[in-house]
């Protein structure tokens, strides 16, 4: 089976900022499109931001100016750095391909923006 490991989130205060990285088990990683995702309670889950294999990206608008997703295909890795974080952030984040695949879905990992 893929694995896609989330590194752990965590509690930010608002402006605050905040660096996911996502690691995938296969080497095949190098050409697939990736996206972050993230779902908030009593609310279905989203698209943030997709980047395809040449490092093309491509931003929900609650997520331009102020997120960016960037990968390294050496290290089979995908990441999302946020700032300027808002309490309306709050989720659990996903990474997965893009678009998704079913047996891709790990457990996320929760941000909470709060002060």
């Amino acid at each position: 089976q893929v694995q896609l490991v989330e590194s752990v989130g965590g509690l930010v205060q608002p402006w605050g900022s905040l660096r996911l990285s996502c690691t995938a088990s296969r080497s095949m990683f190098r050409i697939y499109a990736m996206g972050w995702y993230r779902q908030a309670p009593g609310n279905q889950r989203e698209l943030v931001a997709g980047i395809i294999a040449d490092g093309t990206t491509n931003y929900a608008d609650s997520a331009k100016g102020r997120f960016t997703i960037s990968r390294d295909n050496a290290k089979n890795t995908v990441y999302l750095q946020m700032n300027s974080l808002k309490p309306e952030d709050t989720a659990v984040y996903y990474c997965n391909r893009w678009p998704p695949q079913s047996n891709y879905w790990g457990k996320g990992t929760q941000v909470t923006v709060s002060s």
